[in-house]
């Protein structure tokens, strides 16, 4: 049997071009999928961000044809592996459009809008297809993620009238977070691609001269997932379908679930370089070194026995950082210590500051992106807080599991198909769930794991278990080659 052809087309990848979740699920998929036999490759603009020095980038084409708002605009093909694999990463060179900027121009998670936005991703769908004649490489399927493509399984299905050798070309889109949806201007859209609404008929769907890229794929493509099974039920709700709940519920039967998986061999508690010291399951006794080395970071008092609260997260409304505000007083009043790393809304991030402040004996807060304190705070805290209104899967609660640090989430989306909450009658459970998006809950919870704290036999019992749990990209990818196979059928 001749191998499933993939071709995943995105905007971010870890580690070239990295601002969320997004860029490490593509950096670690692939290399799942490779070991399983897919002949799987990437696509993503060449950023002005993407350090050439450290990923050798060869030129593979010059010159190639992109017919993009109503001119023929050049690209250069560029190609380097996905670091630590032979998973092939097709870079297309564009100034114009690909080539300034970081991932995005106006923010770090940019929902779409501006025309400036709307040509750089537009464009990216467009070329993801030119390119292919010039690398006479045909895959079966495309696999999509995120609003960004949104355009390429409606291009495909048009381009397909023209173009014998996409006729058979399946389309998949992974939905990694609903919120973001790339709304453009109609006129934007359809002058760049050069089509109009009687081109396709998903397209005469548009809103008050609007056209919304995620969900003119989520008509048009042949199958469609999210990042976790609960998710995938929630965003057919009105709670959680951002406005395309309708939309989605045209698409159920289409619509599966598969969670996200973590990169098991970067984080790593045995091999870990980021933390000062390393450890496994049946011996953590690194641990409470690392606790001590992240209180000396955080000039906190060094005492082994109050319990660290940690949280690694984008200061973003999803990720429930006002709850965490409101309690901070209540959490103040208690025997532990908090420490938050994370940017995102300057509201936010002043609010986490003053507290900081406030309370500098019990809480820490680091501003910023830093991948190496990140590490620090997984394997140094006793407890790991996840309180989001939504979560499409999340992988910071799975990361933390990792490194025997107990979570603290709400009962949404991935957490909750992660996370088993704690009943201390039958003493199972592997975190801490809270169900309503209120602070009293919140705390509620909080005060549960502080509880079990105390009780070191049972919480070292919870620890074990916690970092026993297989979080690799192994079922997924075996999910998503089973998902191609159905698809190419």
């Amino acid at each position: 049997m001749p191998k499933i052809k993939v071709l995943l087309v995105a905007a971010e990848l870890n580690p070239l071009a990295k601002v969320g979740g997004l860029a490490d699920v593509i950096g670690a998929l692939p290399k799942a999928l490779l070991k399983l036999g897919v002949d799987v490759r990437l696509v993503i603009p060449k950023y002005g961000i993407v350090d050439e020095k450290k990923y050798p980038l060869k030129k593979v084409a010059e010159n190639v044809i992109v017919p993009f708002n109503g001119v023929d605009e050049k690209v250069n093909i560029f190609e380097t592996p996905l670091p630590g694999s032979e998973v092939p990463v097709y870079l297309i060179d564009h100034l114009k459009y690909l080539g300034r900027n970081g991932v995005y121009f106006e923010t770090d998670a940019s929902p779409g809008g501006s025309d400036q936005e709307a040509k750089r991703f537009t464009f990216l769908a467009r070329s993801s297809l030119t390119i292919l004649e010039t690398l006479n490489w045909y895959p079966d399927i495309i696999h999509c993620h995120d609003w960004h493509v949104g355009m390429i399984p409606v291009l495909v299905k048009i381009l397909a009238k023209k173009n014998g050798k996409l006729k058979n070309l399946k389309t998949l889109l992974t939905i990694h977070n609903l919120e973001y949806q790339g709304s453009y201007k109609t006129k934007t859209i359809f002058k760049a691609l050069n089509i109009s609404k009687k081109d396709y008929p998903t397209l005469s769907k548009q809103h008050k001269g609007q056209i919304n890229s995620l969900q003119q794929a989520i008509l048009t493509c042949d199958y469609l997932n999210t990042v976790s099974p609960a998710y995938a039920k929630e965003i057919l709700t009105s709670e959680y379908g951002a406005g395309l709940e309708t939309t989605l519920q045209q698409r159920a039967d289409d619509l599966v679930g598969i969670l996200n998986g973590i990169d098991v061999e970067r984080f790593n508690p045995v091999t870990d370089k980021n933390i000062i010291a390393n450890y496994a399951s049946d011996d953590i006794s690194g641990k409470k070194q690392c606790k001590n080395d992240l209180q000396k970071t955080c000039n906190l008092p060094i005492q082994e026995n109050i319990p660290i609260l940690g949280i690694v997260s984008r200061l973003a409304d999803q990720k429930g950082i006002d709850l965490i505000y409101e309690i901070t007083d209540d959490l103040a009043k208690k025997n532990m210590q908090f420490i938050l790393l994370g940017t995102g809304d300057p509201k936010l991030e002043k609010m986490i500051s003053q507290v900081a402040k406030k309370y500098p004996e019990k809480m820490y807060a680091k501003i910023e992106f830093d991948a190496t304190f990140a590490q620090k705070i997984y394997a140094g805290s006793d407890l790991f807080l996840m309180p989001s209104r939504f979560e499409p899967c999340g992988l910071g609660q799975m990361i933390a599991m990792r490194y025997g640090t107990i979570p603290i989430v709400r009962a949404t989306g991935g957490l909750k198909d992660t996370v088993m909450d704690y009943d201390e009658h039958t003493d199972t459970g592997d975190g801490f769930v809270f169900k309503h998006y209120n602070n009293q809950e919140f705390l509620g919870a909080i005060k549960r794991a502080l509880k079990l704290y105390k009780n070191k036999e049972k919480w070292y019992k919870v620890i074990k278990s916690v970092m026993q749990k297989d979080f690799s990209w192994n079922t997924s990818a075996k999910k998503y080659k089973k998902l191609y196979s159905k698809l190419i059928k």
